[in-house]
């Protein structure tokens, strides 16, 4: 684990990265807020390309809660076989969605908590769909980011709760609103787990990493 980088520092990452690319954004599509989260909890241990394969054709038919029950288990399953644990995660989108036609009258609510209470939805799912969809400054950390914050010193923690906490007190606030974006980005194609392609790193003078690759 690298130490924790000064403001100064971390400023200035941030500073390259909104410079690279000012408006980063999620790679995961949908149409709507509801299917935004049922994209995102498909995601667990899938790539986002193979979740879009498999939903593309899902959401032009089932966009909404009451329309994914009326697809029904056996339809939605036959859409995203491709994915992994697809039938408990056909399972989970089933149940959520027949909690949002009866508890919320069809529409997904906008609190962590309640969002959390939803089948297949956990924190990180509950921050991604809070930042992407309502703007909000929350950070979801995958495996991407849990490896550069501990990587570079931008945010080091021993777990993802540790590591979310690191973000939101460290990196200045004017910049949290994309600040999970540009970071699984920059995990996705450049400081990749392996063979990090420290060469192309616009922050590779300030990261903290002992065995660049330059």
């Amino acid at each position: 684990m690298a130490k924790q980088l000064d403001y100064h520092t971390i400023r200035e990452i941030f500073d390259r990265f909104h410079y690279a690319e000012p408006e980063p954004k999620g790679e995961l599509e949908h149409v709507n807020v509801y299917t935004l989260v049922v994209a995102v909890a498909l995601s667990a241990q899938a790539t986002d390309a193979g979740v879009n394969k498999a939903t593309r054709a899902l959401f032009k038919i089932a966009d909404t809660p009451q329309k994914m029950l009326d697809l029904g288990l056996d339809g939605l399953t036959e859409h995203i076989k491709t994915i992994g644990l697809f039938r408990q995660k056909a399972k989970n989108v089933i149940r959520m969605s027949q909690i949002l036609v009866d508890q919320f009258d069809g529409e997904v609510p906008n609190s962590r908590a309640a969002l959390q209470s939803l089948p297949g939805v956990g924190r990180k799912t509950a921050n991604v769909v809070l930042n992407m969809w309502w703007q909000q400054p929350a950070q979801a950390v995958d495996t991407h980011i849990f490896r550069i914050g501990n990587r570079t010193g931008i945010c080091p923690g021993k777990d993802v709760d540790a590591v979310e906490r690191a973000i939101e007190d460290h990196i200045p606030a004017d910049y949290q609103l994309h600040a999970h974006h540009w970071l699984i980005l920059h995990g996705r194609y450049v400081c990749v787990a392996r063979k990090p392609k420290c060469a192309a790193c616009l922050i590779r003078d300030l990261c903290m990493f002992e065995d660049k690759n330059l």
